[in-house]
């Protein structure tokens, strides 16, 4: 049985998700397809240690390029770079 896919929706999650994904991607110095976030907690105990894992779907191969490009540019370049194709960066949630 292929587990279903839980694409990110919530608006203020994928601000932290692009985000994210812009931090880790300066970091690696290329275009990373897996990210790890804080376990969102609507009640209960907070686990700081605990986090929800999400693979990066980038769906054009030249959008994932222009991405890379920027990436030596630095963090202003690839947030506009994020922010002008964020149509085509999906987040799912694993």
């Amino acid at each position: 049985m292929e587990e279903e896919m839980q694409v990110e929706t919530d608006p203020e999650r994928l601000t932290l998700l692009y985000d994210r994904f812009k931090d880790v991607c300066l970091v690696e110095k290329e275009v990373w397809k897996e990210i790890y976030m804080p376990r969102q907690v609507t009640k209960g105990a907070i686990l700081t240690n605990v986090q929800e894992r999400y693979d990066v779907i980038i769906d054009d191969p030249e959008i994932e390029d222009t991405l890379e490009a920027n990436i030596p540019l630095g963090g202003q370049a690839l947030a506009a770079a994020i922010q002008e194709y964020k149509a085509h960066i999906r987040f799912v949630k694993k």
